[in-house]
C-alpha cells in the first residue's frame, strides 16, 4: 500500500473514496448478524456514503451544519460519519451511555440541526433532549423508530436515505468535497473539561490525516502492510482514539474493519475475525492477561513452568538484559506455549496498540513474553488524538510512550509540562475561547501532562497537571462536575471523587453537620458524627443522596461506592487551598488505603 497520498489527501472523504475505488468489491466493513459475520464491500460502502450525503442535503442541511451521531459500533456508524462530512457538514459523535442531560448540553452547545440514532433503545434518552432543546429539525433512524408525535421534527428511515442513483450521488459528492481542505472542520468530539461541562474539540481534516499518516508509517516501517490487514473495532467510536485509530487508520491503509459484539463476546470475536491489528485500552489487556493466566494455571505443572520461564525472560529483556543462555528456552517457548497464546488472538496478530490511559508496564511485558508485540501510545482528543507511540525500530520501553510521530513537534516547558505543535493540534474548543486560550499558546498545545524526553527521544510521563480522571478504559471524567453535584445535596458538605486508572468512580464524603444533627434527633441517636458514620442506617441515608446524583450522571461518571472522611477538608489540615479548592494529592495521601478498599470485594 502506497502511503504517499496521505500527505496529499485534502480531506477524509476524498481519501476514503480513493481507497474504495482501490478496494472495489473486496470486504471493508464486517459485523455479526443472525449468528454469522456479514460484510459490506468498499464499493457498497462508498455508494451508501454518497447517497446518504445527498439525502442530508436534500432535507435541508447546508455546509458547516452539525449532525449528532448516536450509535453503537457498527458499519452504519462509519458510513454515517463519512456521509456527514461528504455533505459538507460536521459530525458530532456522542456516547451511547449519555444521559438526557448530556445529550441536551451537546445539542445546545453544538447547535446540531440533525441527529442520527441507531436503535429504539438509544432514542429513549436522545429524543426527549431533541424535543426539549429544539435545535435539531431532523432525526435519521438506522433501525427505525416506533410511531411518535414528532411535531415539526422530521423522522427519516435509513433505508430511504441510502436509496437512489449512486453514480449521480458520487458525482455530486466529488464536486462538493473538492472545496473541502485539510484545515476545514471535520467533527466535534466532546470531552469533559475541568469545569465539568463537556467541551467540543474542533478536529479538522488535516488533524486526523496527520495522525493517520504518522501511525501508518509506524505500521509500514516496523510491521509491513499487506492487502489482508484487518482491525477489530471494540472501543466506542465516539472516543477520539477509536475514531482515528480504529476507523480512519484502517481506511488510510486500506484495511478491513470488523465490529466486536461487546466485551462478553470479545474473546470469541477475536478468534473468529482473526485481526492483524488491535487498538485497545489498557483495561482490556489487563482482563485478557488475567484470563490467560487463569487458563494456564489449570493446565498443569508443565504449562505453568513454561509460563514462568516466559515471564522471567520477558522481564529481563524488557530492561535490556538479553541472555544467550535463554535462547534454547525461547526456542522451546516458540514451539509450545506462544503459538497457543497467539491462537487465542486469531493467530495473525502483528501488533496490539494500547492507548487512551496509562498502561501498567507489567501488562506490556506479559504480552511481549507471550510473543505478542504490544506498543503503548500517548495523546489526547485535542491532538487528534495520537502524539507518540512506541515502536521496535527505536526500542520498546514499557515505561515510556515512545517518540513523537512523524509531523509532531514536542518540547518540555520549564515546569515540565509536555507541549505539542503540528497539524495534529486542534483549532480550539467549540464556542469556548477562554478554554481555547488556556490550551493553545503561541501554536503550542499545553497537554496538562508532566514528563521528559529520555536519551533516545521517547516521552516518559511522570504526572498529570490537570485533575482529570482517566479511567482504565480511557474515558475522561471531570471530578469537579460530580463533586459539585454531590455537595448540592443537603446530606453532603464536601466530597472528593477518585478513579484514575480504575474501573469506576468512588467517593470520599464529609457529611453535612447540620443534616447529621437532625438525622440523629429523628432517629433517636446521640449526635457524634464519628459514631454516626458507623451506623448502617446513617450510611444508607447518605447513599440515597449519592443515588440521586447518580440518576443525572452517565454510566462512567456514577459513584459506585464511597467512604467517609475522618474530618472536614480545611485550610488548617492542608486539605484545602486558601481559595477553598480541595488539595487532591493531600487527601489522596491521607485516604489512599481507604479509597483502595472500595475496589476490593
Amino acid at each position: 500500500m502506497q502511503l504517499s497520498d496521505l500527505d496529499t489527501a485534502t480531506n477524509l472523504v476524498q481519501l476514503f473514496l480513493k481507497r474504495a475505488d482501490q478496494g472495489g468489491d473486496k470486504p471493508f466493513l464486517g459485523a455479526k448478524r443472525d449468528g454469522a459475520w456479514q460484510t459490506i464491500s468498499w464499493r457498497e460502502a462508498a455508494d451508501q456514503v454518497c447517497l446518504l450525503a445527498e439525502s442530508l442535503r436534500r432535507i435541508g442541511l447546508n455546509a458547516g451544519d452539525r449532525v449528532m451521531l448516536v450509535s453503537e459500533n457498527r458499519p452504519e456508524w462509519c458510513i454515517a460519519d463519512l456521509a456527514v462530512m461528504a455533505a459538507g457538514c460536521v459530525t458530532v459523535p456522542t456516547y451511547i451511555t449519555n444521559t438526557e442531560r448530556d445529550h441536551a448540553h451537546i445539542l445546545d452547545n453544538s447547535g446540531a440541526r440533525a441527529v442520527i440514532v441507531s436503535t429504539e433503545k438509544l432514542s429513549a434518552t436522545l429524543l426527549p433532549a431533541v424535543m426539549r432543546t429544539g435545535t435539531a429539525s431532523h432525526v435519521i433512524a438506522i433501525d427505525g423508530l416506533r410511531q411518535m408525535q414528532a411535531g415539526d421534527l422530521g423522522i427519516h428511515r435509513w433505508a430511504d436515505m441510502v436509496a437512489g442513483d449512486a453514480a449521480a450521488a458520487r458525482k455530486a459528492v466529488e464536486a462538493r468535497i473538492a472545496g473541502i481542505g485539510r484545515q476545514d472542520l471535520a467533527c466535534l468530539i466532546y470531552t469533559s473539561g475541568t469545569g465539568g461541562a463537556p467541551r467540543g474539540v474542533m478536529q479538522h481534516h488535516g488533524m486526523i490525516l496527520c495522525n493517520v499518516k504518522g501511525a501508518a508509517e509506524i505500521l509500514a516501517n516496523d510491521f509491513g502492510i499487506d492487502e489482508e490487514e484487518r482491525f477489530l473495532s471494540f472501543l466506542p467510536l465516539s472516543h477520539a482514539y477509536e475514531h482515528t485509530g480504529g476507523q480512519y487508520l484502517p481506511i488510510g491503509v486500506g484495511a478491513q474493519i470488523y465490529y466486536s459484539e461487546g466485551l462478553e463476546k470479545l474473546a470469541s470475536n477475536i478468534e473468529e475475525t482473526r485481526p492483524t491489528i488491535m487498538v485497545v485500552v489498557p483495561r482490556l489487556f489487563e482482563v485478557l492477561r488475567t484470563r490467560i493466566m487463569k487458563q494456564v494455571e489449570k493446565q498443569g505443572r508443565v504449562a505453568n513452568y513454561l509460563m514462568d520461564r516466559a515471564l522471567s525472560i520477558g522481564e529481563r529483556e524488557a530492561v535490556g538484559k538479553r541472555r544467550l543462555r535463554d535462547k534454547p528456552m525461547n526456542f522451546i517457548l516458540e514451539k509450545s506455549l506462544r503459538p497457543k497464546i497467539r491462537a487465542r488472538f486469531g493467530g495473525r496478530i502483528k501488533v496490539m496498540v494500547s492507548g487512551g490511559a496509562p498502561l501498567n508496564p507489567d501488562v506490556g511485558v506479559f504480552f511481549e513474553a507471550m510473543g505478542l508485540t504490544m506498543l503503548q501510545g500517548y495523546g489526547q482528543t485535542e491532538s487528534g488524538p495520537v502524539i507518540s507511540c512506541n515502536r521496535p525500530s527505536v526500542g520498546i520501553a514499557m515505561d515510556t510512550v515512545g517518540p513523537p510521530m512523524e509531523g509532531v513537534e514536542v518540547k518540555i516547558a520549564e515546569d515540565g509540562e509536555i507541549l505539542v505543535r503540528g497539524e495534529l493540534v486542534m483549532h480550539g474548543y467549540w464556542q469556548n475561547p477562554e478554554e481555547t486560550a488556556r490550551a493553545l499558546k503561541d501554536g503550542w498545545l499545553h497537554t496538562g501532562d508532566i514528563g521528559h524526553l529520555d536519551a533516545t527521544g521517547r516521552i516518559k510521563i511522570t504526572d498529570r497537571k490537570k485533575d482529570m480522571i482517566v479511567n482504565d478504559k480511557g474515558d475522561n471524567v471531570a471530578p469537579q462536575k460530580i463533586e459539585g453535584m454531590l455537595t448540592l445535596q443537603p446530606e453532603i458538605a464536601q466530597a472528593m471523587v477518585a478513579g484514575d486508572r480504575r474501573p469506576y468512580i468512588v467517593g470520599l464524603i464529609v457529611p453535612d453537620a447540620e443534616w447529621a444533627l437532625e438525622w440523629a434527633k429523628t432517629n433517636g441517636e446521640k449526635f457524634d458524627l464519628k459514631a454516626l458514620q458507623g451506623l448502617p442506617a446513617f450510611k444508607s441515608a447518605v447513599r440515597a443522596a449519592v443515588d440521586r446524583v447518580n440518576q443525572d450522571l452517565s454510566v462512567i461518571e456514577k459513584v459506585r461506592s464511597f467512604a467517609f472522611a475522618d474530618e472536614a477538608f480545611t485550610i488548617e489540615n492542608e486539605e484545602m487551598t486558601p481559595s477553598m479548592k480541595i488539595r487532591r494529592h493531600k487527601i489522596r495521601d491521607r485516604y489512599q488505603e481507604r479509597l483502595d478498599g472500595l475496589y476490593r470485594g
